[in-house]
């Protein structure tokens, strides 16, 4: 791959990469119900509402979901992937790789916000417990629901929360074993 190549490949998953992060922070915040009024939550919809709100004229929210941003979520990063292949292999992945990538790297995606949020936590627990923090505050709104359900199964022991070390190796796990494979069989669906 030449210089150029490289440079239009790292510039397309960038700029893509950020897009896709800001709208999957968004479903994030909606699926647990995060402070709207957020000044990091308002940002981030004011961001990504022009497409979404095309969307919902036509798909609807359904048992809880925000479909119009599910249905974002995988165009954003079915396009990325179409534009990176382009890129290096001139060809198009066929539709059924395309999917199952799509779904990798969102999971993957998701699984790494996860691991980032839940390791700030961690160090804000230790260097400055109890500061409130508008980016704080929404970090422990989005890992509160997962670490409360390890809490409940694994109590405290001498005052150590075992909960974020469980949880990423869950996380660690679900990379693995789900993630991983999905990776593969798409690739292997492109070929």
């Amino acid at each position: 791959m030449t210089y150029l190549l490289q440079a239009g490949v790292t510039l397309v998953q960038f700029v893509i990469g950020l897009y896709l992060l800001l709208l999957l922070l968004r479903f994030i915040f909606q699926l647990v119900r995060a402070d709207f009024y957020n000044p990091i939550s308002q940002s981030i919809v004011k961001i990504t509402n022009p497409p979404l709100r095309l969307l919902r004229k036509f798909v609807p929210g359904f048992a809880g979901i925000d479909w119009p941003s599910v249905i974002l979520l995988f165009a954003v990063q079915a396009l990325e992937l179409i534009l990176v292949s382009l890129l290096i292999h001139a060809t198009l992945p066929t539709p059924l790789s395309l999917l199952v990538l799509c779904l990798a790297h969102l999971l993957k995606l998701t699984a790494y916000v996860y691991m980032f949020f839940i390791m700030i936590t961690v160090v804000i627990s230790w260097v400055n417990p109890g500061a409130y923090n508008p980016l704080t505050v929404l970090i422990h709104q989005v890992t509160e629901p997962l670490m409360k359900q390890v809490r409940k199964r694994i109590p405290a022991t001498a005052g150590l929360d075992w909960s974020p070390m469980v949880v990423l190796l869950g996380i660690y796990l679900f990379l693995s074993l789900v993630v991983a494979p999905l990776m593969d069989l798409g690739t292997h669906l492109a070929i």
